[in-house]
């Protein structure tokens, strides 16, 4: 079989199985948890989206295509879900949108599963919303480390950086060069209260990682899996395409009240 450029829309091939991820105050969350096809994950991430009063979710594109690329390329296991009252195509979380507090309980439930079926080497990564959750709440003795994607610093407090700081555990910022939010200078500050934290300016990127996705997955695998990294742009085997006519106006559109607060 001859090469294939992987494009937005490329699903490789992975073991890919939905999940029923319970919360200790009793809400199933819905999830989905892909895998190498035919081997062990030698890492694992679980992935934390944005906020989802602004269109964040399991399915946002970063999320979607380390899901579609990940387990074939890097042999990761990625773990993504719902937080308690998002809805995705995917299906819809009970509950209702918590503003990070009941959220605290819908990354444990995930923490939980990931150990229970022994996935290797846990890693969080976070995007937007989903690094305040990972900043607060993902320290944790399963995880590795953290990987945070257009962290905007707003609900993460000074408590909680010092308890990464303490842990010593890897905390990398992939922080756009144009986010709305916080950019590279700040975040240099203001994480500069977790001594091993590294900062990773991304130039040219926005907030929403608009057609910078791979760049994204890059990074992350650079840290968690370095020998498969960079990914590449084509693949030798079977691949199937995503419909993404579902996400057209969740990407972009969703997120233009940007003075309603962060994503």
């Amino acid at each position: 079989m001859s090469s294939q450029l992987i494009r937005a829309g490329s699903v490789l091939p992975a073991r890919r199985t939905p999940l029923k991820l319970h919360t200790s105050d009793g809400l199933t969350l819905v999830g989905e948890l892909a895998q190498p096809l035919d081997r062990d994950p030698v890492a694992t991430i679980i992935f934390l989206h944005p906020l989802p009063t602004h269109g964040g979710m399991m399915d946002s594109h970063v999320i979607r295509k380390a899901s579609y690329r990940l387990p074939a390329l890097a042999d990761m296991a990625v773990l993504r879900f719902n937080t308690r009252g998002t809805e995705s195509v995917q299906g819809r979380s009970e509950g209702e949108f918590d503003n990070g507090e009941g959220e605290r309980l819908d990354l444990a439930a995930a923490l939980e599963h990931a150990v229970a079926v022994g996935l290797p080497r846990i890693w969080l990564v976070g995007w937007s919303f989903g690094t305040d959750l990972v900043l607060r709440y993902g320290c944790q003795p399963p995880v590795e480390g953290a990987i945070l994607l257009s962290p905007p610093l707003r609900l993460a407090r000074p408590a909680d950086l010092r308890t990464w700081a303490q842990s010593g555990k890897p905390v990398v910022a992939l922080v756009p060069e144009l986010d709305d939010f916080l950019r590279p200078p700040e975040a240099r500050e203001r994480f500069a209260a977790i001594p091993q934290a590294e900062v990773v300016a991304m130039e040219g990127v926005k907030h929403l990682w608009v057609g910078a996705a791979e760049r994204a997955l890059d990074e992350i695998v650079a840290r968690i899996v370095p020998s498969a990294a960079p990914l590449p742009e084509r693949w030798d085997g079977p691949m199937e395409y995503a419909d993404s006519s579902a996400y057209a106006n969740k990407t972009v559109a969703a997120y233009t009240a940007r003075s309603a607060g962060h994503t």
